[in-house]
């Protein structure tokens, strides 16, 4: 099947400029990041970054029905967020509940909305319509948006940003390549792993997902 791109001219525009930002910024972030800081801590960093989003997993899966997934999520968020320290330690997989993720763009998959046309995000990546407008509802689940009134509030959401945009570059650095490399079209190769890759989380497979990388 032909992907769903009526954009792509436009698309293309901003994938080229996301790739030269790419380039000068995220990627020397990223490498410089992946170099210096010791292995253990980077894994910290993740374990928490990753722990934010338990919430938004646990509320997803109540609305896809998966209630015993929802209270796995939820127990890691309770479990790592206090004996784990803040999410540093991922001491929930250890005690039988592995990580899973889910979100309101899957949510909305799961009941048969298509994804939409395909659209790049400056300073993002790869989405879709109805990706895009789940992310939107996923942002009412988070805990930062709970956070409590203070004056270097809105800063609190910018560093979960950049620490997370570093960690997932960091921990992409060598498949990206690869696959640039190996593409005669490097954004028709991303837009369509993107795709496959949502399509295949909604339809929850896992080891066929884990074959492409994590946008």
């Amino acid at each position: 099947d032909q992907p769903d791109d009526p954009l792509e001219s436009v698309n293309r525009v901003v994938f080229d400029m996301n790739q030269r930002l790419d380039r000068h910024a995220a990627l020397p972030a990223a490498s410089y990041y992946a170099d210096t800081v010791p292995g253990p801590v980077r894994g910290h960093v993740h374990n928490v970054l990753a722990n934010l989003s338990g919430p938004v997993t646990a509320a997803n899966y109540v609305l896809q029905g998966e209630f015993e997934y929802a209270g796995d999520a939820l127990g890691r968020f309770v479990i790592n967020t206090t004996v784990g320290v803040a999410g540093i330690f991922d001491v929930a997989t250890d005690w039988g509940m592995p990580e899973r993720s889910r979100d309101f763009g899957l949510t909305l998959g799961t009941i048969g909305v298509p994804a939409g046309p395909y659209l790049v995000i400056p300073f993002g990546g790869s989405s879709a319509i109805r990706d895009l407008a789940g992310s939107y509802v996923d942002g009412f689940f988070s805990p930062l948006r709970y956070v409590g009134n203070y004056s270097g509030r809105p800063y609190v959401g910018l560093v979960r940003n950049v620490l997370g945009t570093v960690d997932s570059r960091s921990r992409n650095i060598d498949v990206f390549r690869d696959i640039e490399r190996n593409s005669v079209d490097y954004y028709a190769t991303m837009r369509n792993n993107y795709l496959q890759r949502r399509a295949r989380l909604i339809e929850q497979k896992s080891v066929m997902t884990a074959e492409l990388p994590d946008f």
